[in-house]
Formats: C-alpha cells, structure tokens, sequence
C-alpha cells in the first residue's frame, strides 16, 4: 500500500527489453532511500518490486502484464518517474489508501499553467465509472482530488479535472504533462471495493425481489 505523497523523482538509466518484459534502472537521486531486495516501491503509480540495487540505482523487472495496463512500457533513458515507498502502519496517511495496482491509462487533455493550474484527463471506463466530484484519484502515483468529473455529449463520465499546487507541481512529474501525455490511473479503492459488493448484491437479487 501507499500513500500517493510522491517522495522523490528518479531517473530513468536503463529500459530494456526481456523475455519475460522489461527490465528498468533508475537513479533515485538524493532520495536517502535504501530499499532491501523484494521491496515495493511505487514508480508513477505502479507497484514494483527491487530486485537488485548497483551502485545506488534501483533495478526492476517489469512483466508484459504490467507493460500492457501501463505506461511504463514506454520509457526510455532520461526519462523522469515519481517515486514513493511503501507505506506502513506508522506511515501519516496524507494521500488516500493507494494500491499501487493501475486500473488504466488516461490522456491529458488540456493543461491551464496560469496562476490556477489545471488539468483536465481523460479516463477509460474502468476508472470513469469511480469518478466523483471531491474523490480522490491517483495520477501518475500522485493522491489528487477530483475538483470537476468532466462529461461527454451523451452525459456519460469520461474524464476529470484536476487543480495542482505550486508545492505538488515542484515535487513530482506532473509539472510537465501535456496535452497528448498517457498518464498512469488508479481508481479510489474504497470506490471499487463498494461498487464491487453492490453489483454483487444485485446480481443475486431475484427479478421480483423489489416488489
């Protein structure tokens, strides 16, 4: 579990391909973080496991599952990630309950850089279905909060709108999304988990059980 206070921007070193995905080095850079071997720890949003330090930088091996629901197939050297640690029992929980475990990836569609910076997504139907004005949404590993659920034509969810401080545009990766930019989703596990239950419900509920 997380957090979604991102604690440091890393690095990417290397990205290279595998049999099993894709293996990743990133250079933490001044975080003070030392992860022990099979440690989680979030790389914009997703939760991946170390499974070597060299010389200070974290290696991961990513499988095409993940490659497949993410963005991380897409990085490349120089590229920069949000990085998070995972959580504890004693760990203040600022953010929300994160997962770690993206549900999918959406596209910035505009971005307002004045004084309020905004940033309106959009969202595939397996997070538009959890959207709600003042929920909460990760972005990128980033715990944010809904301030618009955005609608298309039809009246149907399709994306939302977000108001970024000065305080989170310095200390993570959203500072330089832009239109067109694919971003990592998770959907507010609390939402999920009762929205599970109720379809549950529902689905075992006989036709005349309202009557």
């Amino acid at each position: 579990m997380f957090t979604g206070l991102v604690e440091a921007m890393g690095d990417i070193v290397v990205a290279r391909d595998t049999p099993a995905g894709r293996r990743l080095e990133l250079d933490p850079g001044d975080w003070n973080h030392r992860p022990d071997l099979g440690a989680s720890i979030a790389v914009s949003g997703c939760c991946l496991t170390v499974v070597e330090v060299l010389d200070g930088r974290f290696v991961f091996d990513v499988i095409h599952r993940t490659l497949e629901l993410t963005t991380l197939g897409g990085l490349a050297a120089g590229d920069r990630v949000n990085l998070e640690k995972s959580a504890t029992l004693d760990t203040l929980l600022g953010g929300h309950l994160v997962q770690g475990h993206i549900d999918g990836v959406g596209t910035v569609r505009e971005v307002d850089d004045g004084d309020d910076w905004r940033v309106r997504v959009s969202a595939p139907p397996e997070v538009a279905a959890h959207l709600v004005d003042r929920g909460s949404i990760t972005v990128d590993g980033v715990s944010l909060t809904v301030a618009r659920v955005l609608r298309d034509l039809a009246g149907r969810v399709d994306g939302f709108e977000v108001a970024l401080i000065p305080e989170t545009l310095a200390r993570t990766t959203l500072s330089v999304r832009r239109a067109g930019d694919r971003v990592n989703l998770e959907a507010d596990a609390m939402s999920k988990m009762i929205a599970s239950h109720v379809e549950r419900i529902l689905a075992t509920r006989s036709p005349d059980a309202s009557r």
